[in-house]
Order: structure tokens, then sequence, then C-alpha cells
């Protein structure tokens, strides 16, 4: 495992207890640090306090705010908005970006995920995803 890896912070954000359970072990197995919450308003009150490097983030949550309002106030919070976020969803990324491309939140500015990936996940796409998010970025988005 790359050093740098060792000190990094992934906040899971799921309301299903398996879910966090599940990919926290899968972070900590391959050295991240797991922060976990079970709904929206959780995970950005521990993203404020805790600065996660990382975010996987749920869609469908519910009894709370869903994970697409969630999403939309991580990117347009100035101390939240470059966190890498990866959405893990029972969506259909197809159905995602199409719902987001018509969320009133998405009119103003653009905002898309850093990964996006169905569930359930395979632990060994997950950490590639993972990792791919967390590269240092060079150039434009493509």
């Amino acid at each position: 495992m790359p050093s740098e890896r060792l000190k990094k912070k992934i906040l899971i954000v799921d309301d299903e207890e398996d879910m966090r359970i599940f990919i926290s072990t899968v972070a900590e197995t391959s050295g991240y640090e797991a922060l976990v919450a079970e709904n929206g308003e959780e995970g950005l009150k521990i993203a404020r306090s805790d600065r996660p490097d990382l975010v996987i983030l749920d869609v469908m949550m519910p009894k709370t705010e869903d994970g697409i309002q969630t999403f939309f106030r991580f990117k347009s919070d100035t101390d939240l908005k470059d966190i890498p976020i990866i959405i893990l969803s029972a969506i259909s990324k197809k159905t995602f970006f199409h719902y987001i491309s018509m969320y009133p939140a998405n009119q103003d500015a653009h905002y898309e995920p850093e990964g996006y990936m169905e569930k359930p996940p395979d632990a060994a796409d997950l950490i590639q995803l993972i990792e791919g998010a967390l590269r240092p970025k060079v150039g434009p988005k493509v």
C-alpha cells in the first residue's frame, strides 16, 4: 500500500448499515480511514468537522434529505465543493445523470460526481474508483 493512502479519510454516507460496514471494511483494509454517516445531514456535519478526502454517497435515503440534495449541498458549499464525491446507488448511472441534469440546483452551475458505481459494488472495482477519484487532477476535467 502506498504510504500516501494511510491518512486519507473516506466519508461513507448511506442509510443501509450493511452497506456502511461493507464499504468501510473495504476502505480500511485498503489503508484508508473510514468515517460513516447514516444520512445527508449527518454526512455534511462530519465533512465540516473531519474534512474527508473523499465522500461515497448513496442516492436513495429515506426519512432524510436524499443523496442528490446532499450532493448539491456539498458541491455548492465553498468549504466542501472540492471534496471528490463517488455516487454509489441502486439507480442506474444513466438515470442518475439524466436526473441531475434536470435538477434546479444544477442549472446555474454544472456539477458531476468524480465517480459513479451501481450497487452492489465489487470491492476491487470500488477501490479502483476511489484511487482514481483521489488521484491529483492534471489539466481540465474531461
